[in-house]
């Protein structure tokens, strides 16, 4: 069984920053893809950044560009999400997302969430 376990979230106030974690764990052979999604209340889960299988390439949504910065750390199995100079668009449930292998399965699987709070 993987877990993905997500920390950082908080109350901030607009301009400020934030660093999320997440952390995979369990039976794990090869992590692809992982990366933050967000979902804002009233709207659809987003992409808001992640790394390409292999870790060598980022995407990031637009309006995050150059203000967010995600980075990994394969050896933890871990992902990061340094957030600066926030809005209170950014203001969600941010879920971490990773697609994994575990001996002959291929998974997709999701954090339970942590809070990001921007307040204006």
């Amino acid at each position: 069984q993987v877990q993905l376990v997500e920390s950082g979230g908080g109350l901030v106030q607009a301009g400020g920053s934030l660093r999320l974690s997440c952390a995979a764990s369990g039976s794990i052979s090869r992590i692809h893809t992982m990366g933050w999604y967000r979902q804002g209340s009233g709207k659809q889960r987003e992409l808001v950044a992640v790394f390409s299988s292999g870790g060598n390439t980022s995407n990031y949504a637009d309006s995050v560009k150059e203000r967010f910065t995600i980075s990994r750390d394969n050896a933890k199995n871990a992902v990061y999400l340094q957030m600066n100079n926030l809005t209170t668009e950014a203001t969600g449930v941010y879920y971490c997302n990773a697609d994994i292998s575990s001996r002959i399965t291929l998974k997709t699987y999701w954090g339970q969430g942590t809070q990001v709070t921007v307040s204006s």
